[in-house]
């Protein structure tokens, strides 16, 4: 069955990875398709995410491929038979479509690593920080602010979920006063909150940093559970960029297990670092919200 619409990142996806296997294992899109009853440009579409595979010609596929890795198979099944329906669904024409593939691959991860240069990461914005952000874009003419804000916020929602989150912010994006003083006073007293939940991580990168430039890319890591179809989202004004093969995933993982060596620590479960000497992300948020109530 053909999709109805435009083609969503995950759908591109899943196409990809069906393409990467059949090519690994040396078979013609003809060959492939012999094996389930499709002929070879039924094959390239679904290698193209333009129509579903249902479960049985997948199994079928990924015996033939050679592919034994059930952790890998149970996430590739759950991706091709996912409707790409969620709570995002009612924000379809609101908002770019964009940002309806960043929500949905954020959605399927069980883990997700966020590095932000000049700005708060999105799911930790308070509303008059996101308000300020999309008002301030020249970019977002065609879209309501008001719809805009809605879905940051809705994003939120994933903080609530069983899922691991790991920030590095730098600390420019925590000194920006372009929302206002009184907003990023309650920006920076609701970070020093989120800290305090066990599945959140904060750490912040210092001008301090000693012998090493700072990474000048925001990205996202999103872990489903499976290395392999992990995904790196790089975000533009205008467009973002998704990343699915092996190296860029590899490359940015190793990035962000360097930038959290370089960072600050975070606070600990036992808070005790915030009685000892050492600096640690926490202190410095204490003194930059000291600072703003100056």
């Amino acid at each position: 069955m053909g999709y109805k619409g435009p083609i969503s990142q995950r759908q591109r996806r899943f196409g990809d990875e069906l393409q990467r296997l059949r090519t690994a294992a040396g078979l013609s899109a003809p060959e492939a398709g012999a094996l389930v009853g499709m002929r070879g440009p039924a094959v390239s579409h679904t290698e193209a995410g333009r129509i579903t595979l249902n479960a049985e010609r997948l199994e079928t596929w990924l015996d033939a491929y050679g592919c034994t890795d059930p952790v890998y198979r149970a996430t590739l099944a759950a991706m091709g038979r996912s409707t790409g329906k969620g709570w995002w669904s009612e924000f379809e024409g609101k908002v770019p479509d964009l940002a309806l593939d960043l929500a949905e691959v954020e959605d399927r991860a069980i883990r997700l690593a966020n590095y932000e240069t000049l700005y708060i990461p999105g799911v930790l914005q308070v509303p008059g920080y996101v308000a300020a952000v999309f008002e301030g874009a020249d970019s977002n003419h065609q879209w309501d602010v008001g719809d805009l804000v809605r879905f940051r916020l809705a994003r939120q929602r994933i903080l609530e979920e069983r899922k691991d989150f790991h920030f590095v912010i730098q600390e420019a994006a925590l000194r920006m006063r372009f929302p206002g003083d009184a907003v990023m006073r309650d920006q920076l007293r609701h970070l020093l909150a989120m800290v305090e939940r066990p599945n959140v991580t904060i750490q912040v990168m210092p001008f301090t940093v000693a012998k090493k430039p700072p990474s000048p890319v925001s990205f996202l890591l999103c872990d489903p559970g499976c290395l392999e179809l992990s995904t790196i989202v790089l975000d533009a004004p205008k467009r973002a960029d998704h990343y699915g093969d092996r190296e860029s995933v590899a490359t940015y993982r190793q990035r962000f297990d360097q930038l959290t060596d370089l960072a600050l620590p975070p606070v600990d479960d036992s808070g005790l670092r915030r009685g000892s000497a050492a600096r640690d992300s926490w202190g410095i948020l204490q003194h930059l919200l000291y600072l703003l109530q100056a």
